[in-house]
């Protein structure tokens, strides 16, 4: 049985600059298909744009609102939105000026900053 404590997660930055903790990876559980993370992007701030060739991800948005920019398709999102992002697909996420973004983000294959590709 793997359990693991929001607290016990130490925050780090991604290489899309938004600041993750890691609740289940390859790190921290015999993880084989997924990773499942905490992600906060600041108020007023955005993910650099990007996309993984090989990830799909799942955002389910916990605090905060903004605008999440996916493959050139823009949309507004708040707390108790899910979004799916292809693999292979550009995104990018802003939060409003006022207020920060707390979301959970799940991936599949695990998370990777090998898969995480710039323009």
């Amino acid at each position: 049985m793997h359990i693991r404590a929001l607290t016990d997660a130490e925050p780090f930055t991604t290489a899309d600059g938004s600041t993750i903790r890691s609740l289940l990876d390859r790190t921290t559980a015999p993880v084989v298909q997924q990773s499942l993370a905490e992600a906060t992007i600041s108020a007023g701030t955005a993910t650099t744009r990007h996309y993984h060739r090989a990830a799909e991800e799942i955002y389910y948005l916990l605090e905060g609102r903004g605008e999440i920019d996916i493959g050139g398709q823009r949309a507004r999102v708040r707390p108790g939105d899910a979004i799916l992002i292809p693999p292979g697909v550009w995104h990018q996420l802003t939060a409003d000026a006022d207020a920060t973004i707390r979301m959970l983000c799940c991936c599949s294959p695990p998370y990777a900053h090998e898969d995480t590709y710039f323009a």
